[in-house]
């Protein structure tokens, strides 16, 4: 039962926000204050340049995948990982360190679902890269990879637990880029 723990520090661990620590050890402005006001690797990268945006997107990343692997190498059932991968992801969102105000999590399910499944992992951010790469919007990316990973899971590890988790997972980033959809209709998204 002490494996249970890992629920509240893997939210813990998503809390820790990566965008306005490396802005503040960089000595640039909170991006919650500036560009799009979200403290994520994108708007790093507009306040910051490609190197702040990078050591900001490796954070979020390394804060969705290291509870996971955790409770992978503890053995875990699946709903506790599931549950670890959530936890990870609601820090990201609403962080109890930086008064609840948080990213809009892709880069963190990113990191869950390497912490999952390598594969899985890979595969959705392939997804990520090749609507990029033919868009050059990344919010359409991030929304497009979040739509098929769930079935991605279904693919790579068919476990139900897993599959009910990245649904609610991919729900949510669908809520919180509801700003970018309402820009990607009207073409206005950068």
């Amino acid at each position: 039962m002490i494996e249970w723990i890992l629920v509240p520090l893997a939210y813990l661990i998503g809390s820790v926000s990566s965008a306005i620590i490396v802005c503040r050890l960089m000595g640039l402005e909170d991006p919650r204050e500036q560009g799009s006001g979200n403290p994520g690797a994108t708007n790093v990268m507009r306040i910051g340049g490609k190197k702040a945006a990078a050591i900001t997107l490796l954070g979020d990343v390394l804060k969705g995948f290291v509870p996971v692997l955790i409770a992978k190498t503890m053995g875990g059932e699946a709903w506790l990982l599931a549950l670890v991968a959530f936890a990870a992801f609601l820090g990201h969102l609403y962080p109890v360190f930086f008064g609840f105000k948080g990213g809009k999590g892709v880069a963190t399910t990113l990191g869950v679902a390497l912490g999952v499944n390598w594969m899985l992992g890979l595969t959705v951010l392939a997804t990520w890269y090749v609507v990029f790469k033919i868009s050059k919007i990344s919010s359409l990316s991030a929304l497009v990879a979040a739509v098929l990973t769930p079935a991605y899971v279904w693919f790579f590890v068919g476990d139900t637990a897993l599959c009910v988790i990245f649904l609610l997972i991919s729900g949510v980033l669908l809520w919180r880029h509801k700003a970018n959809i309402e820009r990607l209709l009207a073409g206005d998204e950068h």
